[in-house]
């Protein structure tokens, strides 16, 4: 097991990109490859950039990687909220996964400031 598996944030992201995958599902069959993909590609990026920052050696390189995974957590939100500003997807289906998103945010903002006191 890599190191990375262990970590709570990484495991929450998974979860998160499974259900961030179901619900662009209800997009308009044009939009999955437009807006869809996007979504997609921002959301594997978060759990993708936690592993790679997890393969650093130095804690600034781990920081900037966690920094990448919560623009990325933003990024998915806004298309989301994007989403449902075009009738893709209701605000229930936003706010239903608005706490998932909260959570990593914080996470990632912890495991940041735990690195940044090791500098």
């Amino acid at each position: 097991m890599f190191s990375f598996e262990r970590l709570d944030v990484y495991q929450k992201a998974r979860e998160l990109v499974k259900d961030v995958y179901q619900l662009q599902k209800q997009f308009p069959v044009e939009e999955r490859y437009e807006l869809g993909n996007q979504i997609r590609r921002s959301i594997v990026s978060v759990s993708s950039n936690i592993a790679e920052g997890s393969g650093r050696d130095s804690y600034k390189e781990k920081i900037h990687f966690l920094e990448i995974a919560f623009g990325s957590l933003m990024e998915s939100f806004s298309q989301l909220q994007n989403a449902q500003d075009l009738e893709y997807i209701d605000e229930e289906d936003v706010e239903k996964l608005r706490p998932q998103f909260e959570n990593i945010a914080k996470m990632l903002s912890g495991l940041k400031s735990s690195f940044e006191k090791k500098l």
